[in-house]
């Protein structure tokens, strides 16, 4: 297998697998926040605890997944100057289809981070509107008190 095959999928692969992580992370904390009851909870940080649960993960992964598709641009371009320094005669449709099949891990790498960025956020967002509910509730409970 030539070394610009393993590298094209190898950085492929690799982003494939981090947005499947990524998916079943989102998922994952959207089921939690769906069934979460921020009233059983006596402890405001046991239940900040529980809703910022993989979200760093998930910004992680959506702030890294662009350096990892650029690593792989970067790859497949020095490779494709190695193919032209390594022939004689230059071939514009080898060096352009090398050249593209570079710049798709870059636009891999974005399609995986921009959805996770913004899920992040929302997630985050939620997370911050379930905090401000439980505050309300037990803002509520101690006037009663």
């Amino acid at each position: 297998m030539p070394l610009k095959d393993i590298l094209d999928y190898g950085c492929l692969g690799f982003l494939g697998f981090l947005s499947i992580i990524v998916v079943s992370l989102i998922l994952e904390r959207l089921y939690i926040y769906r069934k979460i009851d921020v009233a059983s909870y006596d402890e405001k940080k046991a239940l900040e605890i529980d809703l910022t649960n993989n979200l760093t993960l998930i910004a992680t992964i959506g702030s890294n997944a662009p350096y990892v598709g650029l690593l792989g641009t970067v790859g497949g371009i020095m490779l494709t100057f190695i193919e032209i320094g390594n022939n004689d005669m230059v071939n514009t449709g080898a060096i352009m289809t090398g050249l593209a099949l570079a710049l798709k891990a870059t636009a891999m790498g974005l399609i995986v981070a921009i959805p996770a960025i913004v899920s992040y956020n929302l997630l985050l967002r939620k997370s911050e509107v379930l905090l401000l509910k439980w505050d309300l509730i037990h803002q509520n409970n101690d006037y009663m008190i």
